[in-house]
């Protein structure tokens, strides 16, 4: 048996109760925090919290899924997760190759940043498009697709949730900011630029989480604090987004004229 369990957003009592229970009953429990990170709570801590051995596994490992499924095998296995297990689609690979082996599975879900995110905001859920990931330039690396999705979003008035990279470090949402503005000196469309309405989302998920809302030119002078950040551009806002944007995160109030 393999059992996938979300782990929530922030720290050791963000799993639930079904979560817990099927940690209880494991006779093998693995973590992978390589698609994700748990914020307020290292192995350590949640090997205190659970009182079992946790072994953390690497994202070749889990990619393979070798360890995994031969563990599996051998008796209830638990693979933790930070967020929610099927957000990551290496985790929907995995219970593939489990059923393909007989292995039966579950899954028992939990929060992630992309309910979470809009919820904090304020902006409607079916209102978004394709999620995208900012990952951290590399030398002779620059990939732009994140631009090409986001006009796609931006053409059709959907908002974009966008995740940014924690490998080898949590990337700030200034750094994914000045990303985006890179990507639009060498794309030229002009979707992005200091007036571009952006939203910042911050710690989602623990006691200090915030978020904040503005033009991007005013946005890049802040300070948000610790990782893991997250942001969204907005689309075509109904006007109680927009005034949601303004009231929870302190958009400016100009764009209830928009």
């Amino acid at each position: 048996m393999l059992t996938f369990v979300g782990l929530g957003l922030y720290g050791t009592r963000d799993i639930t109760l079904r979560g817990k229970d099927a940690v209880d009953k494991a006779d093998y429990v693995f973590a992978e925090f390589y698609t994700s990170k748990l914020l307020g709570a290292s192995v350590e801590d949640l090997e205190k919290f659970f009182g079992k051995k946790i072994t953390l596994l690497s994202r070749e490992e889990v990619e393979k899924g070798k360890i995994l499924i031969e563990s599996a095998s051998k008796g209830n296995t638990v693979l933790l997760v930070a967020g929610d297990p099927m957000v990551a689609t290496t985790h929907v690979s995995l219970k593939i190759l489990a059923e393909e082996r007989g292995i039966k599975t579950e899954v028992i879900h939990n929060s992630s940043i992309i309910t979470a995110a809009p919820g904090m905001l304020g902006l409607q859920h079916y209102k978004f498009g394709r999620i995208v990931s900012i990952p951290f330039p590399q030398a002779n690396y620059f990939p732009t697709s994140v631009y090409d999705f986001l006009a796609q979003n931006m053409k059709m008035g959907l908002h974009t949730l966008l995740l940014l990279d924690i490998n080898p470090r949590p990337m700030t949402a200034n750094e994914g900011m000045e990303i985006l503005l890179k990507m639009e000196e060498k794309k030229k469309l002009g979707i992005i630029n200091g007036d571009t309405l952006i939203a910042v989302v911050a710690r989602a998920g623990a006691p200090d989480a915030a978020v904040k809302a503005g033009y991007m030119k005013d946005m890049l002078k802040e300070n948000f604090g610790p990782p893991l950040h997250t942001l969204v551009i907005p689309g075509k806002l109904h006007f109680a987004e927009a005034e949601a944007l303004v009231k929870l995160a302190h958009a400016p109030k100009d764009i209830l004229e928009e």
